[in-house]
């Protein structure tokens, strides 16, 4: 029996971004509204961004509920780099994503792998 997908999940890893934007909450919080606006989510709340960790482990967390599903990205200042997930059972295009991030962070390059959601069709670990 063929379903189709509950939703997309798309696995964003951005490397050597911009160390300033990445260490800096504002450039975050921008980033949240306008990656919003250019996938047409609409935020369920406020966005929770805070910067934690210590060493190689410091830097912020951005986790906006979005009433598709949610964002979440971390960024580590040490590296550079910026590790995101965006889930939603709306549609959304993963090259959008792509293109807000490389305009706000600036990164060197992006890896990104997209996975198809549905229950019942990925293995079950126990």
């Amino acid at each position: 029996m063929s379903h189709l997908p509950w939703g997309k999940h798309a696995i964003i890893n951005a490397h050597m971004c911009s160390r300033i934007s990445i260490s800096n909450y504002k450039s975050i919080y921008n980033f949240n509204k306008k990656l919003i606006d250019a996938i047409d989510m609409k935020p369920f709340g406020n966005p929770f961004i805070e910067r934690f960790g210590e060493g190689h482990l410091a830097g912020y967390t951005l986790i906006q509920p979005i009433h598709t599903s949610s964002l979440v990205f971390h960024f580590s200042e040490q590296t550079g780099d910026l590790y995101g997930d965006v889930f939603s059972c709306k549609f959304f295009d993963e090259a959008v994503v792509n293109a807000v991030i490389q305009d706000c962070f600036n990164p060197t390059y992006i890896d990104t792998v997209v996975l198809d959601r549905q229950a019942g069709q990925l293995m079950r670990l126990r």
